[in-house]
């Protein structure tokens, strides 16, 4: 095993004598880190010999020990309303708590509550100000925290570019640097917009999502009592929490299905995931921090549906309630802990 290997890319070349010169051994080698180093460092890419699989904070599926259990993501593809019932009842503080505690082992495994904050703002800290320098030399430190805290601000938004960079009083193509240090460094997942030809009028314009809740929460200093008084950033979060659990489950799954976010041009239509799967079949996700959804709650699910017909294999709306109903068909309303069943 070979940890942090991208400090020292040179290791690289000497797996590749190695597996040149000796009796090839599937996973033999075991390479971690936690940055993507740049192509350009790497001397051998490895294509064809390496497979790459992406590390997430913990899921709640994992923390709560239920990793047996069928994964979410591929339960969608059978649609039966038993599969979606949550594991035990949970209330939107519960919810929110478990966003705030994050994914981060170190974190929920074995930091008090009273000292995750600590921890997290030292993480914070030292991912500014020295693995961002270590990845791609000197930054502005003041400049890309007002960054990461505007992308807190927008996470699970679609937002324009523009918004971003002024705010964090930055120029674009600064911006775009940082973009592009934070994913290589697993802060920041972009989901991409989905497409199809049967729709038209789709935005283009990525989703963007802090990897992990908790930092949204620590970059916003964000207490339970506030995130559950303002509407806004709790839809935020919530979502945010969901998108980590989903995540994973892309990279875990047989079926190899992607994520990617829905909105037309004209703002009359939105839906949180699209997943994708073979065959061009798609199942989609909203996500409402509230126990009881409302009918207009489901208008986006119910469109979608009836635009793809048979392609569209099932819509679920998360919520904090207690139990699973089947609203409409192929329509479902379930509790946000289903993910972790």
């Amino acid at each position: 095993m070979f940890d942090e290997w991208q400090r020292v890319p040179e290791v690289l070349g000497a797996i590749k004598r190695a597996l040149d010169d000796g009796e090839f051994v599937p996973n033999r080698y075991l390479l971690t880190g936690s940055a993507i180093a740049a192509d350009s460092d790497q001397g051998w890419l490895g294509t064809g010999r390496v497979v790459d699989l992406r590390m997430d904070p913990l899921t709640r599926r994992e923390i709560s020990g239920r990793v047996s259990g069928r994964l979410f993501v591929d339960r969608l593809l059978d649609g039966r309303l038993a599969d979606f019932a949550g594991p035990e009842p949970a209330s939107l503080t519960s919810y929110v708590e478990w966003a705030i505690a994050g994914g981060f082992p170190e974190v929920v495994l074995n930091v008090s509550t009273q000292h995750r904050g600590r921890w997290l703002s030292g993480y914070i800290d030292r991912l500014i100000s020295h693995d961002v320098r270590e990845l791609a030399g000197a930054r502005d430190a003041d400049a890309l925290r007002r960054y990461l805290t505007a992308l807190a601000v927008n996470t699970a938004g679609v937002v324009a570019s523009k918004t971003l960079y002024e705010v964090a009083d930055i120029a674009a193509t600064t911006a775009r640097a940082y973009d592009q240090l934070l994913r290589n460094l697993f802060v920041l997942d972009a989901v991409p917009a989905w497409a199809t030809n049967r729709l038209n009028r789709l935005i283009d314009t990525p989703k963007r999502f802090l990897v992990d809740p908790s930092l949204v929460a620590n970059l916003l200093n964000l207490s339970l009592d506030s995130v559950l008084s303002d509407g806004n950033i709790l839809g935020r979060l919530i979502e945010t929490f969901v998108m980590a659990q989903l995540r994973p489950e892309t990279q875990a799954s047989t079926s190899r299905p992607r994520i990617y976010h829905l909105r037309d041009k004209d703002g009359r239509h939105e839906i949180d995931a699209i997943i994708e799967y073979s065959g061009t079949r798609v199942a989609a996700v909203e996500v409402k921090a509230t126990a009881s959804p409302s009918p207009r709650d489901f208008i986006h699910l119910r469109w979608l549906r009836d635009q793809l017909g048979d392609r569209f294999i099932n819509g679920i709306l998360l919520h904090s309630g207690p139990a699973p109903v089947q609203v409409d068909d192929r329509i479902i309303a379930a509790p946000i802990s289903t993910l972790w069943l």
